[in-house]
């Protein structure tokens, strides 16, 4: 009986572990699956133990697996140091829900007015937004004005629904530098979609993408409760799919955009999906990531009843060096946290030679 468990889930685990390289064409509910990595890599770490205590030589099987899944942990879970006050180019990342994100009791008015204000005085040198709401019409609700022009900021913002120039919505990156290029990579026209801006800095370029992947479009407050779960297995399943399926397939455009760069790449963002997913280790095989390289803690970004998901992200190309990055729980205008990164700014960042 022993064996039959322990072949079990080294078996499941290997394959949930491998999962994540696999397209969801091919294995489209992986998404659903793959939220059991972590416990399998307790699973799999008690039963190594017990097993090496009796000396049962069956403890290889779930010391394979765990040399397989150990990747996982990092993904998870970080002791990085974090320096006080790091110097370099400071990125910020924050889906701002439109500026208005009203809790129980609270005024929409007073919600974006305070957002805007912490948008306004963090001291990033670049700052991109998805959900970002702008309004022409009104002078107190000109979010790019009050960010942007007034603060000293370059932008780019490229709109997805809405009239250009008096209310709509989008996409937007503030930079301190001047943007001497921008333009979109996709748009759904909806409420998702990748923009761009080359942005100089002292004597070198960077490219910056802001990202903001398909979304489930599922319910949190629905899946709350067992009940709520019950009733709407099925369309949740079916937005899973979907989810997966329309990532992917914007995974590939993205990539295809970035390895076309003629500069050293960061993409921020909204990606909708867990570490444990084909969109983020599509991502991780050519670049860095942030949090594992300067995070701390567990890095949860979302702010709404699935407390436990880090679906927000930095990742930036080898040739740059990340000396901070944060999780800024300690804001929450909106269902999700905002995140940044400093990167060291002491050497040359070219990808190919430029003019000076």
């Amino acid at each position: 009986m022993l064996r039959i468990l322990t072949g079990t889930i080294f078996c499941f685990s290997l394959i949930l572990f491998f999962s994540v390289y696999i397209s969801p064409e091919f294995f489209p509910y992986a998404g659903l699956l793959t939220l059991l990595i972590p416990p399998l890599i307790i699973i799999n770490i008690l039963i190594l133990i017990l097993l090496t205590l009796a000396k049962r030589r069956l403890a290889l099987l779930p010391l394979i697996a765990l040399i397989f899944g150990w990747k996982f942990v990092g993904v998870t879970l970080q002791f990085n140091p974090r320096p006080e006050n790091p110097q370099g180019l400071s990125v910020l990342s924050y889906n701002v829900h439109l500026l208005r994100y009203t809790k129980i009791g609270e005024d929409h008015n007073t919600v974006t007015k305070n957002i805007i204000k912490w948008l306004k005085d963090n001291p990033s040198d670049i700052k991109c937004f998805q959900e970002f709401y702008q309004d022409f019409t009104t002078p107190s609700q000109n979010a790019i004005k009050a960010i942007g022009t007034d603060s000293g900021y370059e932008y780019s913002y490229q709109e997805i629904v809405g009239n250009p120039t008096k209310r709509s919505y989008g996409m937007v990156i503030f930079s301190k530098h001047p943007i001497i290029n921008e333009g979109r990579v996709f748009d759904t026209k909806s409420n998702n979609g990748v923009i761009f801006a080359d942005i100089k800095v002292d004597k070198d370029t960077i490219r910056i993408y802001n990202a903001h992947l398909e979304s489930m479009s599922i319910s949190s407050e629905g899946l709350s409760n067992l009940d709520g779960i019950k009733e709407n297995y099925r369309e949740t399943l079916g937005k899973l799919k979907r989810g997966q399926l329309v990532r992917a397939s914007q995974i590939e455009i993205l990539k295809e955009h970035m390895s076309n760069s003629p500069y050293a790449n960061i993409l921020v963002g909204d990606f909708n999906d867990v570490p444990y997913s084909y969109t983020y280790f599509s991502l991780r095989k050519i670049m860095e990531n942030a949090f594992e390289n300067a995070g701390r803690g567990f890095g949860f970004t979302y702010n709404k009843v699935l407390f436990f998901l880090r679906i927000d992200n930095i990742f930036y190309d080898d040739i740059l060096q990340v000396v901070r990055f944060k999780t800024h729980r300690e804001v929450d205008y909106s269902d999700h946290y905002p995140i940044s990164a400093t990167f060291d700014w002491e050497k040359p960042l070219r990808k190919i030679p430029q003019d000076e």
